[in-house]
């Protein structure tokens, strides 16, 4: 059965790879990192590597035997784009979810530049999303990337949000979710820096999805922002 996840704006994962490595300041407390130190403690066999790198040839075909169909965050405990992921295995990736369109596959990552560098050479079928993560204004170049791309649905995940991201050119995207870090080390995201993101959605008509507060305790900070809670999700 497919693993199903507590992360909002999805409904399983799906990690024919896992491990990665710190490349931005959104990596700082990375839960992945956390989470799969905990599962190799409890003895948990698809982590005895812990965080490094590590390729599972045998979940490829995972897909195949959901029928259900269901958002799947892909690679939720790794990045696609890693610079050591070959390029023979993302082809097989997205073999699978080419032949699978009954599910939706949500590709997030923050190596853009590799994204785009690989766009051309694969098949997107339309059930395929991609996504970057902007953490703060230093990575808006990761949406120029993005835009490259030939996903149908485009997506920005401003998780963790931890600045101010400026003025942005949302041209091209679909989607965007915004949330703050939780965790035991927690940084703070300021309500004005969502709002300023929240209005810019609404000018240039891009659906906004309002995950979390975060913090040390996020089920209590919750995820109503001006009294309600922000659910749009593209039609699939």
């Amino acid at each position: 059965m497919a693993q199903n996840s507590k992360i909002e704006w999805t409904e399983s994962t799906w990690n024919p790879i896992t491990g990665c490595e710190k490349i931005s300041e959104g990596c700082e407390n990375c839960y992945a990192m956390r989470l799969a130190g905990r599962l190799k403690n409890m003895g948990n066999a698809k982590y005895k590597n812990g965080f490094n790198l590590t390729m599972h040839e045998n979940c490829l075909n995972e897909p195949y035997s959901w029928k259900k169909p269901r958002r799947i965050f892909v690679n939720s405990m790794s990045d696609l784009f890693h610079k050591d992921v070959p390029f023979g295995y993302i082809q097989k990736i997205f073999t699978v979810m080419n032949e699978n369109p009954q599910h939706i596959f949500q590709i997030l990552t923050k190596r853009a530049e590799r994204l785009s560098e690989i766009s051309p050479l694969v098949e997107w079928s339309k059930n395929i999303w991609a996504g970057v993560t902007v953490e703060n204004a230093d990575y808006i170049e990761r949406i120029s990337h993005l835009k490259t791309t030939a996903a149908r649905i485009k997506f920005i995940s401003f998780e963790p949000l931890l600045g101010d991201v400026g003025k942005l050119d949302l041209t091209g995207i679909d989607w965007a979710i915004i949330g703050g870090e939780s965790g035991p080390k927690a940084r703070p995201m300021l309500q004005d820096w969502v709002i300023s993101i929240k209005n810019q959605c609404e000018e240039q008509k891009i659906l906004f999805y309002f995950k979390q507060w975060g913090g040390t305790n996020k089920k209590k900070a919750g995820r109503v922002l001006l009294g309600k809670t922000w659910d749009s999700v593209p039609e699939e």
